[in-house]
């Protein structure tokens, strides 16, 4: 099993939708109930038809979506493709 191949979570198929009839949490509020136990970790709401590019110590989005950076004690942050996302590569060695 391949562990900590980079240094952030990934939240995979990611929505901030409202699904109708589900009485459940958002994804969004499961995030952030994650962070709480994980302050020091960023996590990437990635959805469906996006992907993340990594190149030597560069980062980037593959597809016409935005992402969504998710970490405990900040708003939550939009990118879009053409946005620089290397700092996330850099968080790990600095923390």
């Amino acid at each position: 099993m391949l562990t900590n191949l980079v240094p952030f979570q990934i939240n995979p198929h990611y929505t901030n939708a409202a699904i109708p009839n589900h009485n459940g949490e958002t994804r969004e509020q499961r995030l952030e109930e994650f962070l709480v136990l994980n302050p020091d970790i960023y996590v990437v709401g990635l959805p469906e038809g996006t992907m993340l590019k990594i190149e030597d110590s560069s980062i980037r989005l593959i597809g016409n979506k935005t992402i969504y950076l998710f970490k405990f004690g900040e708003e939550k942050q939009e990118y879009y493709p053409n946005d620089n996302l290397d700092f996330l590569l850099e968080k790990v060695s600095s923390a």
